[in-house]
Parts: structure tokens; C-alpha cells; sequence
């Protein structure tokens, strides 16, 4: 093995290790969710509503592409080297972002960005187990999950104030400024490895069956301007599961896999990664179409849909620092602590789909009763992120710790792909029903000619006040006679989009809600990557 040398290098090399694995963690989190709260503000730019969920989905593209790569190359060369290429990396594709000019460079350099911080987040969750022993491991994923969680809430409020303040690609400059310095601190003060590598075959065919088959089915599953069945998804999926299928026989036969196919064995792992699946994907789409929501829904700004998720941090803070301690200070009870993040999780965003329905003091008061759901749904996703990472580090053997964490953050970046795919989908569909319902036939009958199917398709009125304005003028035509009538048709839309994200957050909760089963299967044995024995 030749992760860091950390451990060795008395508490003052590991503190600064940690600090640098905790800056590069935020940084890389931060792109995660900084797009939350300003994709709105870039469809009104760039247009593009038909792709809302891609600067989201083509980081976690990349980034799902990264994980097992870089896992399991850094349990052979060490964590240094790959953690410095990924914050380089990382900073070339946020600096490109800032200078993007049309949604598809956005696109495109948000995956370069992905790339590097799916290097990033590898090195630096698999370095806690470089660094500290397995009874320690607990309260610094605590300590890690903190930071994910600040970065997570603090992304979106952080993009909002500096996109209504400068513009929205000066947000993606300020990260990759901010990334320099970390950079520098890494390259002086992060351990490389304890020696030198032994020659290893590596397995280019499976990383390459691997990029190909995750962009394959992220390219299937953004085919949300065609029925699920129409040619090009079908066949784009059907070319990615048979590549999946082409890189499992190929890891299975291969001395050196980049994704050891045992690990799955392990019951932690397989339980891990499915928790893990259905959890990511519905907190990735929960933060990308909450700030969307409270402008619509609620009537606040951006700037104030942005800072709405504060209480987020919150939650997951002291959701990932409890469960953290407690599985250092208790033995760690697994299954109670994974069943009490999920239930959690899933009530709260339940709680928050039916803000809107019926009366109740809820719906009298929903600012306030939403950031009470949010703070719920936080705690559980805090206590999960920590007690599953302790549960795969602690449930393998050392020498599998980069594969088997690359695992668990390979599941949480297809979950969250998997899950912006899916739900931009169920956004979509449910819009246009909307629309086809909710418009009165007598203010469709004055629309002029192809303007309602334009609406339909893009109603970036909603979230553009300058676009709102000329569809006023548009459907009111010259005098404004028809005011009344371009006021129907914006409400109508406003009711359709909003009625659209509800059906998204139903989605949410029932995907967490299916992971409960299989959290109750979670056990970590006792001693399997040298720790003490372990409760349930």
C-alpha cells in the first residue's frame, strides 16, 4: 500500500495533511452545489431550459468516471500526486466555466471541472484512513462531513450573491482563484507516499469501458425531449449497459482491476453502495430544484431562494458530527445509525412535497415550515454520509480502503447523475402536462402562432423578469388590451412549474424511503480492517 505517510509523521504533519484534505474537500464541493442557485440565472443568460439539469449532471459525470480510477491508482502511487493533479485539474475547468459563452461550454468545462473533483474527493476521503487509525476514523468523517456540508449550503448562497452582485461566471472565476492557494499549501504540506510503487499492470481497458459506459447512460438519460422509447435513448442505452456488461468481464479477469469486484462481497460495501445510490440521487436533485421552487412556490428573489438552504448546513453538520462520535464513542451501531439517517432523510423531504397541499398551519406559514423540513431531511443525510463512510473504511482490509471508499463515492456521483437524469425528466413531462391543462383555452386561442408550444418548451419567463416582460407585451399586443390575458398565461405556467417540482420531490422521498430495507441489512465485521469488534 502506498497511501500517505501521514501517520508517521507525528500530530503536526497530520493536522496539516487534514487541513489540506479539508480546503480541497470544500472547494470540491463547493462546484458540486454552486450551480443550485444560479442555473436559473444561466438559462436566462444562455438559454437552455431543455438542459437544466446538465451543469449539474456533467460534473457528476466526470466525477463518476474519476472515482474508481483514482482509488484504486492511488492505493498503488500514493494520494499525493493524484490530489494535486485533481485540484490543478479542478482549477483549468472552473477558470474555463467563467469564460464560457453558450450552455454547451458550460456544459462541456463543468465536466472538465467534475474530472478534477472527482480526484479530489477520492484522496481526500481515502486519506483519513492514510492518516488515522480505524477507532479515530469516526470522528474525523464527522469532522469531513462538516466541511461537505458547508461547502454544500454554502455553494449555492455563495453562487447567488456573486452572480446577482457581478455576474454568474465570475462565481466559477472566484473558485478557481480560491483554488490556487490550496494548491500551493498541498504540494508543501501534503505527505506522499511511503515508498516507492511496485510495477503494475494497469488496466486501461477497463478505464475505458468504464468512461464510456457512464457517459453512455448519462447521454440516454438526458434524452428528456424524446419519449423514454423514442431511438436515440434506447440505443444509446442499450450501447452503455452492454459496455457495463464488457468492463464487469473485463475487472473480473484482470490481475489489477481498477474496481475490484470482490469488495462487493463484503456485506458493508454492497449495503454502502445501494444506501448510498438512493440517498445521493435524491440530495442532488433536492438542491438543484429547491431554489428554483421558493421563487416560484414561496415569491422570494434569487438571492433569497439562495440563502434559504442555510439551514441545510445545519442539519447535515451536526447529523455527520453526532453519528460521527457516536460510532467512535459507542462501537459503532451501523445499522441503528444508517436507519435513523435514512428515516429521517425521507420524512423530511415527504414533509416538504406536501407543503403545498390542503390548509393547516403549515401551508399558513411554508417559509418557516420549509426550513424545519429542510433542517430534518439535512440530519439524516449528514448521519448517513458519515456512518456509511466509517462502515466500508473499517469493513475492508487496508489494502482495499482506496477501492472500496472510490466505491461508495462512485455510487454517490451515478446515484446523484442517475438521479438529476431522472428527475429532469419527471420536471419536464409534468411541466408540459401542466401546461396542456392549466392554460385557459380562451388565452390560448389569442397566443400568436407557435408561442405556445415555445412556452411550453422553455418557459424561461418565470425566471428571467426581462423575459416575463416581453411575453406581457407579446400576448398583450400593441395598448396592452390583453393584459389580463398575458397575467393568465404567466400564472398558469408559474402554477404548472410549480406543480412539476412537487411530483420531483415525491420522487425524492419514495427513492430514499426504498433504501430503509436495505439498511437493515448493513453489518461491518468485527476486525476486518484491523479495528475493534463492532456492533450492529
Amino acid at each position: 500500500m502506498n497511501g500517505s505517510d501521514g501517520r508517521d509523521g507525528g500530530y503536526r504533519g497530520r493536522a496539516a495533511a487534514l487541513v489540506c484534505v479539508g480546503l480541497a474537500m470544500f472547494l470540491a464541493a463547493l462546484a458540486q452545489t454552486v450551480v443550485a442557485s444560479i442555473v436559473p440565472l444561466i438559462v436566462a443568460d444562455l438559454g437552455g431550459f431543455d438542459r437544466y439539469t446538465w451543469p449539474s449532471s456533467s460534473y457528476l459525470v466526470a466525477a463518476t468516471v474519476a472515482y474508481p480510477i483514482v482509488g484504486r491508482l492511488s492505493d498503488i502511487y500514493g494520494r499525493r500526486a493524484f490530489l494535486i493533479a485533481g485540484i490543478a485539474i479542478f482549477i483549468a475547468g472552473s477558470a474555463l466555466v467563467g469564460f464560457s459563452g453558450s450552455m454547451n461550454q458550460v456544459i462541456g468545462f463543468r465536466a472538465l471541472q467534475g474530472l478534477g473533483g472527482g480526484a479530489v474527493m477520492t484522496c481526500c476521503y481515502v486519506s483519513v484512513a492514510d492518516l488515522f487509525p480505524p477507532e479515530d476514523r469516526g470522528k474525523f468523517h464527522g469532522i469531513l462531513g462538516a466541511v461537505y456540508a458547508l461547502a454544500t449550503v454554502v455553494g449555492p448562497v455563495m453562487g447567488v450573491l456573486i452572480a446577482e452582485w457581478l455576474s454568474w461566471q465570475y462565481t466559477f472565476l472566484f473558485i478557481a482563484l480560491a483554488g490556487l492557494p490550496v494548491l500551493l499549501l498541498t504540494a508543501r504540506r501534503f505527505p506522499g507516499p511511503r515508498s516507492l510503487p511496485r510495477q503494475w499492470e494497469l488496466d486501461y481497458a477497463g478505464m475505458a469501458t468504464l468512461a464510456v459506459a457512464v457517459t453512455a447512460v448519462a447521454l440516454a438519460s438526458a434524452e428528456v425531449s424524446h419519449a423514454w422509447y423514442a431511438p436515440q435513448a434506447v440505443g444509446l442505452l442499450a450501447f452503455g449497459l452492454a459496455t457495463a456488461a464488457l468492463f464487469v468481464a473485463i475487472e473480473s479477469r484482470f490481475r489489477s482491476p481498477i474496481m475490484p469486484l470482490g469488495i462487493y462481497r463484503n456485506r458493508a460495501v454492497a449495503v454502502a453502495v445501494v444506501v448510498t445510490l438512493l440517498t445521493s440521487a435524491a440530495l442532488h436533485a433536492f438542491v438543484l430544484f429547491l431554489p428554483l421552487y421558493f421563487q416560484l412556490a414561496l415569491g422570494v428573489s434569487a438571492t433569497q431562494a439562495g440563502t434559504m438552504l442555510m439551514p441545510m448546513l445545519l442539519g447535515i453538520v451536526l447529523g455527520a458530527i453526532v453519528a460521527g462520535q457516536l460510532l467512535s464513542r459507542t462501537g459503532g451501531h451501523y445499522r441503528v445509525q444508517a436507519l435513523a439517517g435514512t428515516a429521517l432523510m425521507a420524512g423530511g423531504m415527504y414533509l416538504f412535497s406536501i407543503l403545498g397541499d390542503g390548509g393547516g398551519v403549515a401551508q399558513s406559514m411554508p417559509v418557516l415550515f420549509s426550513q424545519l423540513y429542510l433542517i430534518i431531511a439535512a440530519l439524516g443525510f449528514g448521519a448517513v454520509v458519515a456512518t456509511l463512510s466509517v462502515a466500508v473504511q473499517n469493513g475492508v482490509a487496508f489494502r482495499h480502503v482506496g477501492s472500496a471508499t472510490a466505491a461508495l463515492q462512485f455510487s454517490r456521483s451515478l446515484g446523484g447523475m442517475v438521479g438529476l437524469a431522472a428527475t429532469g425528466v419527471v420536471m419536464l413531462q409534468s411541466f408540459r402536462t401542466g401546461v396542456e391543462t392549466l392554460v385557459p383555452d380562451n388565452v390560448r386561442s389569442i397566443l400568436p402562432e407557435g408561442l405556445f408550444s415555445s412556452v411550453k418548451e422553455d418557459p424561461r419567463a418565470l425566471v428571467d423578469p426581462a423575459a416575463a416582460q416581453v411575453l406581457k407585451e407579446v400576448v398583450a399586443g400593441p395598448g396592452s388590451g390583453n393584459l389580463p390575458a398575458a397575467d393568465s398565461l404567466l400564472h398558469s405556467l408559474n402554477l404548472a412549474l410549480t406543480g412539476a417540482l412537487s411530483n420531483v420531490f415525491t420522487v425524492l422521498w419514495v427513492a430514499v424511503a426504498l433504501s430503509l430495507p436495505v439498511a437493515l441489512l448493513l453489518r461491518v465485521r468485527a476486525g476486518s480492517n484491523g479495528s475493534s469488534p463492532r456492533g450492529p
